[in-house]
């Protein structure tokens, strides 16, 4: 989750609808300026006895963060306390619980890509060594309840923390216990986002299917293969899901407006301070009638914090963002990003992939996404047949993308071979969280504490 700071003294006012409207409009990008950026979280762990480390306890998250300046990372404070850091591979910060998360700078290529994933994990695990702590490379924590785990002393979080429940009752679990893989990527014009947008809801459960990664919650199988995935289906319903207007006739940045407008808001950031907002409504304020700053119209910088407080499948900001995946260890960090650059990011491909999926209904692409948490390659696809024979549909076409592109590495390879991962996934059928589920019910014999030994 992105992480704020002060607000820059000339931030505008907004005064009219061109300016809701401009940071997707300003996103639009020429195919030689698409960038990839590679988002990735991962459970912090203390090796001595498994617990997850609070802010302020030695060799805790404070002591990581202030290590990490080490590799000439910068310090990003919040209340004088460290809460993220900057660097020229981007950004690492703090979701609610700890997990710490690498928001990776926008790179030409996939070789880039997982070459800065290489340094990140590196320099984690150097300093996992001097603070004795482990990270774990799953979608959820396989063994903590909320009350085991610590919140971070980010002041939106606390926020967050209060209405999650009246809204839902899988949000704390949301914030607290769960890890991504997330992509995010650019497009040329309205038109190309609405295509890549389309594509990436409808085959969003793909994603989610191929990178299944959290079967336990407490210590046990759940019944799910990804937990994470069906959290999402109990956590605010006016900020989660398909979005069936993205597939209606006119979707484009001004309907996206009209969306976020209607989103409820979280806070407000004034002077270094995070203002309890939840369940107000952006369009007050617009209007001058925010009841907790009356006569207060928002700056520019409020809307971009409220478009980061939307969490459906698929999320528009200045770019698009492909959010359907749990955590996983770096090669399935690589292979997330190869799957929708293949897809998306060559003409011919995107245009393959829609035809995949274009003439699904709005009740079909909703019962694949129901069904996939539990059923993953297993789930039944519109039109007859399992989503393991999409699969190889859809790997064929993505790499026939990136070979297309022709991003060649320092040995001469291009970027397909970040999907081989992907291919030994839907050519077995077994999703990572099945591996996971035989080795508990095999070797582990039912030990969960097994899983620290195994993941990274």
């Amino acid at each position: 989750m992105s992480t704020r700071e002060d607000s820059k003294a000339d931030d505008p006012v907004i005064e009219s609808r061109d300016q809701l409207v401009a940071p997707m409009a300003n996103g639009e990008k020429p195919r030689e300026r698409w960038r990839i950026g590679t988002e990735h979280e991962k459970l912090v762990y203390k090796r001595d006895d498994f617990h997850a480390p609070s802010y302020d306890e030695p060799g805790g998250i404070r002591d990581i963060l202030l290590s990490m300046q080490d590799f000439g990372w910068q310090p990003v404070e919040e209340g004088g306390k460290i809460i993220a850091l900057k660097g020229e591979d981007g950004a690492i910060s703090l979701e609610p619980a700890g997990q710490l998360e690498l928001s990776g700078a926008p790179l030409e290529n996939l070789h880039q890509t997982c070459n800065e994933t290489g340094r990140h994990l590196a320099q984690v695990k150097e300093i996992g060594d001097r603070c004795g702590v482990g990270f774990l490379g799953l979608g959820m924590w396989p063994d903590k309840t909320r009350a085991e785990l610590p919140m971070m002393p980010k002041g939106r979080y606390g926020i967050m923390a209060r209405h999650m429940p009246r809204v839902g009752d899988l949000g704390l679990d949301m914030m607290l216990r769960t890890c991504t893989i997330q992509v995010n990527l650019d497009y040329a014009s309205e038109a190309d986002m609405v295509k890549k947008f389309r594509v990436g809801l409808a085959l969003q459960p793909l994603a989610t299917a191929l990178f299944a990664n959290s079967p336990f919650s407490e210590g046990k199988p759940n019944g799910y293969l990804s937990y994470r995935s069906h959290i999402w289906s109990d956590t605010d319903p006016h900020r989660t899901g398909m979005l069936p207007f993205v597939f209606e006739e006119g979707f484009g940045y001004e309907r996206w407006v009209d969306y976020m407008l209607d989103v409820p808001m979280y806070f407000v950031f004034r002077d270094g301070k995070y203002i309890d907002a939840a369940g107000l409504s952006f369009r007050d304020f617009l209007d001058g009638k925010l009841s907790i700053l009356p006569g207060e119209k928002p700056r520019e910088s409020d809307w971009w914090d409220h478009l980061s407080t939307a969490f459906p499948e698929v999320r528009l900001k200045s770019f698009l963002e492909m959010r359907g995946a749990d955590g996983g260890p770096w090669s399935r960090i690589c292979a997330l990003p190869a799957l929708w650059v293949g897809l998306l990011y060559d003409q011919t491909a995107l245009d393959a992939a829609w035809d995949l999926v274009k003439d699904w209904s709005m009740e079909e692409r909703e019962a694949l996404r129901d069904a996939v948490p539990k059923l993953a390659l297993d789930a039944p696809i519109p039109g007859g047949g399992r989503l393991q024979d999409l699969a190889k549909d859809a790997l064929k076409i993505a790499r026939a993308g990136l070979s297309a592109r022709a991003r060649l590495g320092e040995g001469g390879d291009n970027e397909t071979g970040f999907l081989s991962t992907l291919d030994e996934i839907v050519e077995s059928g077994k999703v990572p969280a099945q591996r996971l589920l035989d080795k508990f019910h095999g070797e582990w014999n039912g030990d969960i504490e097994r899983v620290y030994k195994y993941s990274f």
